[in-house]
């Protein structure tokens, strides 16, 4: 009986770690693919990352936590890479990172009200990369908030108020267009119903 105990949860860890890192490595692909196809759209202050429609996962198994915040930071980092943004990008690592991780973490405590649950990746994007993301811009040689002819030099408040709109509402889009339909099926198909 003791050893039945002992390899359930031994497989029941395995598992959990194989779901975090096929969903943090899935995270990390359509992240990359969004920032080819969709460049500055994916990048920039007004994000339609692809890959945050995976933050349903969270509502399904709490092995989504993790693997979305590595699947995030594997995505930012290589993204220091192919933008060049160097030791700026580091900015986007850990506090990109972290807002996905808030956003997981907000889902996975609402689980059963999934529309509330989708809400937490939008307010912590909304909130935490338009804080970072203007030092990061300016430093890449941006000067102006895009769409509009606002100075970044000294207009920290505007740009601040430009990202948490124009973020909350790209991750919105993201999150609730494609993610709910996604949860959706992966409901119907019973997707992770034993592990969560």
């Amino acid at each position: 009986m003791e050893k039945t105990a002992v390899k359930g949860a031994s497989f029941a860890r395995t598992s959990y770690v194989a779901q975090a890192g096929m969903i943090g490595a899935v995270y990390a692909a359509c992240t990359l693919a969004a920032l080819v196809l969709l460049q500055g759209l994916a990048w920039g202050p007004v994000q339609f990352r692809i890959s945050e429609a995976l933050v349903v996962l969270a509502v399904l198994t709490p092995a989504a936590v993790p693997g979305l915040t590595i699947g995030c930071i594997v995505a930012n980092l290589a993204n220091m890479v192919i933008s060049g943004t160097g030791a700026l990008g580091l900015l986007d690592v850990v506090f990109g990172s972290a807002a996905t991780l808030v956003g997981a973490l907000w889902c996975r405590k609402f689980a059963s009200r999934p529309g509330i649950a989708l809400l937490g990746p939008v307010l912590a994007n909304a909130l935490i990369v338009p804080a970072y993301l203007p030092l990061l811009l300016q430093g890449l040689g941006f000067y102006t908030i895009p769409f509009t002819t606002i100075s970044l030099d000294g207009a920290y408040l505007p740009m601040y108020l430009f990202g948490l709109v124009a973020t909350g509402i790209g991750e919105a889009v993201v999150v609730y267009a494609l993610g709910m339909p996604l949860l959706s099926a992966l409901r119907k198909a019973n997707v992770f119903k034993h592990l969560s």
